[in-house]
């Protein structure tokens, strides 16, 4: 991560409104969600780990990042994301994303947007489902344009109605799996000027062949009936 990008992100940030009281306040609020982002990018996936990544890091780091004493624990960072809006939050980091330097666009070619939903681990709870989210993965960045989480009561293709309507499409294609083989959904995509690549699989068969006939050679196969056949059906109309 070079320098302008970062600094690009400090100043994305900025715009966030702190939440937290002013009494007692320890860390800076931008020096702890870069942090955040910062530990991510490397791979960190749990709150421990992001304490962690941040207290192995070089004095000169928790400097350059906005610390003026000894990093937060983990549970300082549990404390802020509780508090923030994750909606703004993540419309912070998909404006800094589209700033990024190094990342080369064509702006001709089509650019491949994946939308798929995954469980989170650990939420399940004993009288609650676990929490599933929805997300939209951009291939050239490497980064998640935006996730929202799914109704328990609905499934993610009616979630993805309302979630693609948040999210600029036109010379994007939408890659996704069967669950989203939908003519509802593929028609939204279309009129909002992107374009759809759905992969069905042997596990949906009907749908397969449903798809494979429609790519069948009508002088090969013909839902027709064929010339005996007709005969046949004649014969018995006109007994009846």
């Amino acid at each position: 991560m070079i320098a302008t990008s970062t600094q690009g992100l400090f100043e994305h940030l900025e715009t966030l409104v702190d939440p937290r009281s002013p009494r007692g306040q320890r860390h800076p609020f931008t020096a702890m969600l870069a942090t955040v982002i910062c530990s991510t990018l490397c791979g960190v996936r749990s709150l421990r780990a992001i304490a962690e990544w941040i207290a192995v890091q070089e004095p000169a780091t928790w400097h350059w990042l906005g610390f003026k004493r000894m990093p937060p624990c983990a549970n300082s960072f549990a404390n802020l994301l509780k508090l923030i809006e994750p909606i703004e939050f993540e419309r912070v980091i998909s404006q800094w994303t589209k700033t990024l330097d190094g990342i080369e666009f064509d702006e001709a070619a089509l650019q491949p947007v994946s939308i798929d939903g995954k469980t989170l681990c650990g939420t399940l709870t004993r009288h609650e489902r676990a929490i599933h989210l929805l997300s939209a993965f951009d291939h050239q960045t490497g980064c998640v344009l935006s996730q929202c989480q799914v109704d328990p009561q609905t499934n993610e293709h009616k979630a993805a109605l309302e979630f693609l309507k948040t999210l600029v499409l036109k010379g994007k294609v939408i890659v996704g799996d069967a669950m989203f083989c939908q003519r509802d959904l593929c028609q939204q995509v279309i009129d909002s000027g992107g374009n759809y690549f759905l992969v069905v699989k042997d596990n949906q068969p009907q749908l397969k062949r449903d798809m494979e006939m429609a790519f069948v050679d009508p002088k090969v196969f013909s839902p027709l009936p064929t010339a005996p056949c007709r005969r046949r059906l004649a014969d018995r109309q006109f007994a009846q």
